[in-house]
């Protein structure tokens, strides 16, 4: 049984950052030496998403207009009353995606469809430092 972990630290923009991290995940399983097994990828923390989509132009575009219509930025949620920082839109919708997705790995490559990248979310209404964790558990 092998395991292996590494981080990807990058910085975004803010709200409606997405970032295309298919490539860091594929250099990870390389290095790792697994050629059969289950990698998780997570973001620490909450207000940040993680999943899989086709990066192209049009779903970038697409997605964030999705998120707005869903769970506006403009409106008061409670987590800002409490807070005061003005982002609970963007805890609404690292709940609704999640921080983490698992991918098999099959032959030393990720399992994914021809079109599925794995993107990072960043929904904060400021520009972060963000920090990207790979694990893999296998032989």
């Amino acid at each position: 049984m092998i395991t292996h972990e590494s981080e990807f630290r990058f910085d975004t923009d803010g709200d409606g950052t997405i970032v295309d991290i298919t490539h860091e995940a594929r250099e990870f399983i390389v290095d790792s030496g697994v050629t059969t097994g289950q990698m998780t990828v997570i973001v620490p923390g909450s207000t940040a998403g993680i999943t899989t989509i086709e990066y192209e132009p049009g779903l970038l575009r697409d997605l964030p207009e999705f998120f707005e219509r869903i769970i506006p930025s403009g409106v008061v949620y409670g987590h800002d009353a409490t807070w005061g920082d003005g982002n609970g839109f963007s805890h609404l919708r690292s709940a609704l995606i999640g921080p983490s997705v698992t991918v098999p790995v099959s032959g030393g490559e990720l399992v994914l469809g021809t079109w599925q990248q794995i993107v990072f979310l960043e929904f904060d209404n400021r520009p972060r430092s963000r920090r990207v964790h790979f694990s893999v558990v296998g032989e």
